[in-house]
């Protein structure tokens, strides 16, 4: 599913696409009113997640925006504005959801998934999958075949990266970046040392490539 965040502080935009992105989400972000209205209308998105004081076109302009042109699309505000009038305002402008600033991650990760589980009946948002290998994100699990594996967290996020990019050779330098942080040694091997205990964990028909001078790679099992 594809989340598009809409928030003018650096910092917030790129924790929430990190936290967002470790729970399967592909995340798009726009740092302005302007280019988040016309993201949301150039792009299809499940849902999108909102801050109001924006520059060059506030938050309630955008929303207002997006409900003239693409109504059916959940939009969840996260803003510093708490007072009663603005989330009032907020709702009867199409919102479907308002979380204030300061947040908690897993309290907004939780209304996000309960907004995209009410416009997909049906659709099971934790769960992704590469051919016969899939990820439950809420349970931490990697199953294969008829095998449920435990996961550490590391382990998890990293083959749930890989997992994301299916079919796509993922170099060290982007593991380390994506699943360790910026603050990282690049001749590090821990990437190398999580693949192996990957692989242990998951057996012989273990879906993970190494690809020489390139990376690492997931096919469909």
């Amino acid at each position: 599913m594809r989340i598009l965040v809409i928030e003018d502080e650096p910092r917030i935009l790129a924790f929430l696409a990190r936290g967002l992105e470790a729970e399967g989400f592909v995340v798009d972000g726009a740092s302005d009113g302007v280019s988040g209205a016309k993201q949301a209308a150039r792009r299809e998105y499940d849902l999108v997640i909102l801050d109001l004081l924006l520059p060059r076109l506030d938050g309630m302009a955008v929303l207002r925006d997006l409900q003239r042109q693409r109504p059916e699309l959940p939009v969840v505000i996260v803003s510093a504005r708490s007072d009663l009038d603005t989330k009032l305002r907020g709702f009867g402008l199409g919102a479907c959801d308002y979380v204030s600033k300061p947040f908690s991650f897993d309290e907004l990760l939780a209304r996000v998934r309960a907004q995209l589980r009410h416009g997909r009946p049906g659709e099971d948002g934790n769960v992704v999958r590469a051919g016969t290998l899939s990820l439950d994100l809420a349970r931490r699990q990697a199953r294969l075949g008829d095998v449920v594996t435990e996961l550490s967290d590391r382990e998890f996020r990293l083959l749930h990266h890989l997992v994301r990019h299916e079919g796509e050779v993922v170099s060290r330098e982007r593991l380390l970046a994506d699943v360790w942080g910026y603050h990282f040694d690049p001749r590090s091997n821990v990437v190398d040392v999580c693949i192996r205990r990957l692989r242990r964990k998951l057996g012989a028909d273990a879906p993970i490539e190494t690809v020489r001078h390139g990376g690492y790679r997931v096919t469909a099992a």
